[in-house]
């Protein structure tokens, strides 16, 4: 069943010759969508929807040598993805995740350059610039967002030398209590409920790291860290307290510099982690996203053994199978990121044409239509 669906992206079923007048049949599957304007080498690091004519991507673009790039922010229209203008603002880096609910309530964070991360929010046109306590502050690091439907904006990332969450509703901020584990990295937040997030990253153990995945529903919750050779969770979907699935990069012990690492799938049932095989061995899986009914449906990835295609795993019941994208639609797609499109069945992916951040290197969409 491995890359069934994959193979038969792009092919369109017909029940006779077409008629001039008969409108064009809709591709289904995984089909690549035009991310033009950025300057390479440019990449997309997170994508996020708010419907099929809204949705929003980040990134970082122009990087070249010891070039460190700038920020890339793109918006879709329900027809074509169109680069945003982001010269006014007195921030160059790398953004590094974005959340929308609706064309004015949307927000990204970035990497720090210089002091601490910078939060903007989209006032329907433009990214811009929004104060919150420890603004401007070194040490200050911004590294996930997500928006609930009551518009409250959720981030997570390290103040004062932990890990926190910043909670607001774009006047009002607060940061809540500190994670309770030492030496821990937090990469991604996710809303379950209005009141209810669940972050993911790495902790210290060791000599190297394992996974780390915490839920905050007014007190911290953590569980079990989930073993691994320097392993890093990258995103995480929680269905409920019992039924949490995590994906990463286990970076192995060893090997050349720039070795590629190992996809790691984990899921929790409410009382341990099983690892489970993701169906290749060396590469990474880097999102989740859910369908309709909260299920995790879909997992973006890279097989470092067959570059040809974008890399996907797709849940059936209770397994997961590969799924390979379209065919000739980029050199050597990498994917960063995975999301659902709400009010559809479908899904976007973002990343960039090649796994070397490199010239000629460029963003890079693709979408999922069933």
């Amino acid at each position: 069943m491995a890359g069934t669906i994959g193979a038969l992206s792009g092919i369109t079923l017909a029940s006779g010759p077409a008629r001039a007048d008969a409108p064009t049949p809709r591709a289904q599957g995984w089909q690549p969508v035009p991310a033009p304007g950025s300057t390479p080498a440019a990449q997309l690091r997170r994508i996020t929807a708010a419907g099929p004519q809204l949705a929003w991507a980040v990134g970082e673009e122009g990087l070249a040598g010891p070039s460190r790039g700038r920020a890339l922010a793109m918006v879709w229209n329900g027809s074509a993805w169109s680069k945003t203008d982001l010269s006014h603002l007195n921030y160059t880096g790398r953004l590094s995740d974005v959340a929308g609910t609706c064309s004015t309530a949307a927000w990204s964070v970035g990497l720090p350059t210089g002091n601490a991360s910078p939060l903007l929010s989209w006032d329907g046109t433009t990214w811009r610039e929004a104060s919150f306590p420890g603004r401007g502050e070194p040490g200050v690091r911004l590294e996930s967002v997500t928006v609930g439907p009551d518009r409250r904006v959720w981030i997570c990332g390290s103040r004062d030398g932990a890990a926190r969450l910043l909670l607001g509703d774009g006047q009002r901020w607060q940061w809540l209590e500190p994670l309770p584990v030492a030496s821990a990295n937090l990469y991604r937040i996710v809303l379950r409920t209005p009141d209810e997030v669940w972050v993911s990253g790495d902790q210290a153990s060791g000599g190297g790291w394992s996974g780390l995945v915490a839920r905050w529903n007014g007190s911290w919750t953590v569980l079990p860290p989930i073993a691994g050779a320097r392993l890093g969770i990258g995103d995480v979907h929680a269905a409920a307290p019992d039924d949490v699935w995590a994906v990463g990069t286990e970076a192995g012990v060893g090997g050349p510099p720039g070795r590629p690492g190992n996809p790691a799938l984990a899921h929790w049932d409410g009382t341990a982690w099983t690892r489970v095989q993701p169906g290749f061995t060396v590469g990474s899986l880097s999102g989740i996203a859910a369908d309709a009914q909260g299920r995790a449906a879909w997992i973006s990835g890279w097989n470092y053994q067959d570059q040809s295609r974008s890399t996907y795993l797709r849940r059936d019941g209770s397994t997961w199978s590969v799924v390979r994208g379209p065919a000739g639609a980029a050199p050597a797609p990498y994917l960063n990121d995975v999301t659902p499109i709400p009010g559809t069945a479908g899904f976007w992916s973002a990343g960039m044409t090649s796994p070397t951040p490199a010239p000629p290197t460029e963003a890079y969409t693709e979408r999922f239509t069933a």
